[in-house]
């Protein structure tokens, strides 16, 4: 044991002066051994394992058949005219007028587009719930620089009257809760259907891969530095990030180490099972980062907010890595000031994955938009990009970076049948949600009261349900 840590430390230092354009591999720190049966470990649980399995189960559907409107496949690939079949919750087949529909409720989507349903691989609906008051912020566990032992589902409020407002304006069928960035590791996330439940659990995806929150730059240098602890500048950051892995990789050759829920998660990221989300807005600290990752064994999926990955494009789709970035926010802090209308735009046109999130309840109800908005941009700068591919950003390649794209994401047979029926173009401010499926059961139909979800804690309330 004591020769594998050894091992890997060498190797860790090894990969250090390496650069991120560098062609070494990932460190040997990632090899690890089980612990005994008696010192049980949870590292690589899927959430329908270990103590808080997911409980959900579909609602009811029919066999449905939407003919006649344009189908956005979400792979990037388009159908005028098309046929969508439904059946016992997942989608059976996608193409042309041809296909028979004997058997199947037939939705008319004439003059109407099908899209999957909408993903945001970053929200934190039900830990920052509405009303937005103190006794519901549950986001941040901004009590120590490293929180990887607090997992994100045990702040999740199910009535949160976001959830609904999410699936009702926007479409959204599945969607990615994180920890709050005021940490550098800020613990587990958790992936849901965006579906009504009495409990988190029942709400949980079936196999969708627990996600780490990590977070770099001047919100935890921020919030530690103003306490007069480490850390308090970039430099620190990284220090402490480092020393924290090479403490999870000595954990993770120790067999008779005790049960340490924080380590779990840390050697579940270095395996491999859990996947990395990190907060980051300069390109330089994205690079350093990825350089990082190398050094201690994991991978980074995705960059959030990452406002300057437009300089690195290049770098983020040699090393896998996707940027989920908002449309237009840019310039409310420093770190923030070099974002630019264009950023999603430079970055598909280099070939990297591009994903539109919101890290908002207003923003999570129009994704769409947002998209649309991000495309404009990039065809003002002469950047023309098919609407087929910037549905991609808010389905497939959300899907891809959380872990859940063999299951969602893209209209194929054998996929969940998580769909958006919209009454115009999605990519179109004037457009919204007409009917909305998860795993083939309606959830949403604007021309039926009676289908418009409503939070248990809006009962009662001014503006009931309502749809904004």
């Amino acid at each position: 044991m004591k020769t594998q840590a050894l091992v890997a430390l060498s190797s860790a230092l090894a990969l250090a002066a390496c650069a991120t354009t560098g062609t070494a591999g990932g460190s040997g720190s990632a090899t690890t051994d089980k612990a005994s049966d008696d010192a049980p470990r949870y590292a690589a649980m899927t959430p329908d394992e270990g103590p808080f399995p997911s409980t959900y189960r579909p609602y009811p559907g029919r066999p449905t058949a939407l003919v006649g409107g344009t189908v956005y496949d979400g792979a990037g690939g388009m159908i005028e005219g098309g046929t969508v079949l439904l059946r016992a919750g997942k989608v059976v087949a996608v193409g042309g007028s041809d296909l028979p529909t004997d058997g199947y409720d037939v939705v008319d989507a004439s003059g109407k587009f099908v899209t999957p349903g909408i993903i945001d691989i970053h929200s934190h609906l039900g830990d920052y719930p509405t009303p937005s008051v103190d006794a519901h912020s549950d986001g941040n566990e901004a009590t120590s620089p490293t929180t990887p032992e607090v997992w994100a589902e045990h702040s999740v409020w199910p009535q949160d009257p976001g959830f609904s407002r999410a699936l009702a304006n926007g479409g959204i069928t599945s969607l990615q809760i994180l920890p709050g960035s005021a940490n550098l590791m800020g613990g587990r996330s958790v992936t849901l259907k965006n579906v009504p439940s009495r409990t988190v659990q029942g709400m949980k995806f079936p196999g969708a891969p627990y996600g780490f929150k990590m977070a770099c730059g001047e919100n935890p240098k921020r919030v530690y530095g103003n306490r007069g602890r480490m850390p308090s500048t970039r430099m620190g950051n990284f220090a402490v990030n480092r020393q924290t892995w090479l403490d999870a990789i000595d954990y993770a050759n120790n067999e008779d180490a005790d049960r340490d829920l924080g380590k779990e998660t840390l050697v579940g990221v270095l395996e491999g099972d859990i996947l990395v989300h990190n907060h980051c807005y300069r390109a330089d600290e994205m690079a350093l980062v990825m350089d990082m990752a190398k050094e201690m064994g994991y991978r980074v999926t995705a960059f959030h907010h990452a406002v300057e990955a437009y300089k690195i494009g290049d770098l983020l789709r040699e090393n896998g890595v996707c940027s989920a970035v908002w449309a237009d926010w840019y310039g409310f802090k420093m770190e923030a000031y070099d974002g630019i209308l264009e950023n999603a735009a430079y970055l598909q046109q280099a070939g990297a994955c591009v994903v539109i999130h919101s890290d908002s309840e207003n923003g999570i109800q129009r994704l769409n938009q947002e998209a649309a908005k991000a495309q404009a941009a990039g065809l003002r700068l002469g950047i023309d990009l098919p609407d087929a591919a910037v549905i991609s950003w808010i389905t497939l390649n959300a899907a891809k970076a959380m872990g859940i794209d063999e299951m969602t994401g893209s209209l194929e047979p054998g996929k969940m049948a998580d769909v958006v029926l919209w009454n115009g173009d999605p990519l179109s401010v004037y457009s919204r949600p007409e009917r909305v499926w998860i795993d083939g059961a309606l959830m949403y139909d604007a021309m039926d009261r009676s289908r418009r979800p409503v939070s248990d804690f809006e009962l009662g309330q001014p503006g009931e349900g309502d749809v904004k």
